[in-house]
């Protein structure tokens, strides 16, 4: 089966001269491997053995979350898998994997997804490491829910559910009387 040649052929291309951690996370001041230096790296190494990496989205979560300063963040998690394909004979092999990321607006399914071809690519062709552990550009440092936030959620979503939307605009009526 060709794709497994073309893989070990890329691994072992990329074994020689890896990817540099030459992009440089400017609130912690580490260096990583971005999605960038991935891709430019891979296109011609991947082109030359016709080798084919194509996407499907199994899964998607997204939760809004609040960063230290207040701000509204987007959580987003999806699993991927991605079919290696060779066009010589057709011969395919599967790498699933996770990607996560975070972000204030609408970025963060293409940070989670360039966090999942990233880590799918690192894997399946072995690319060099050096120092530290590969790391998103962004940190975002995330706040506790307040104490009781959630128990008080999971009773408002409790009361929606039996009573609907007048229920829960009571519900929320009375808790606001009360604070």
């Amino acid at each position: 089966m060709q794709v497994y040649r073309s893989i070990a052929t890329v691994a072992a291309k990329l074994a020689a001269v890896g990817i540099a951690k030459s992009s440089k996370n400017q609130q912690q001041g580490f260096a990583f491997r971005g999605i960038d230096a991935v891709m430019n790296t891979l296109a011609p190494l991947l082109a030359e053995q016709g080798l084919v990496v194509l996407p499907r989205v199994l899964a998607r979560q997204c939760v809004e979350r609040v960063n230290a300063k207040g701000t509204a963040l987007f959580y987003v998690v999806v699993e991927v898998e991605y079919d290696f394909c060779s066009a010589e004979d057709g011969s395919k092999h599967v790498v699933r994997v996770v990607g996560e990321a975070m972000d204030s607006g609408d970025k963060a399914t293409n940070k989670a997804m360039s966090a999942a071809y990233k880590y799918a690519m690192f894997q399946a062709f072995c690319i060099p490491t050096e120092g530290t552990p590969d790391a998103d550009a962004e940190t975002h440092e995330v706040r506790s829910l307040p104490e009781g936030f959630r128990d008080w959620l999971d009773d408002m979503t409790i009361v929606a559910q039996q009573g609907g939307t007048a229920a829960l605009q009571g519900a929320w009526k009375q808790q606001d009387a009360h604070v």
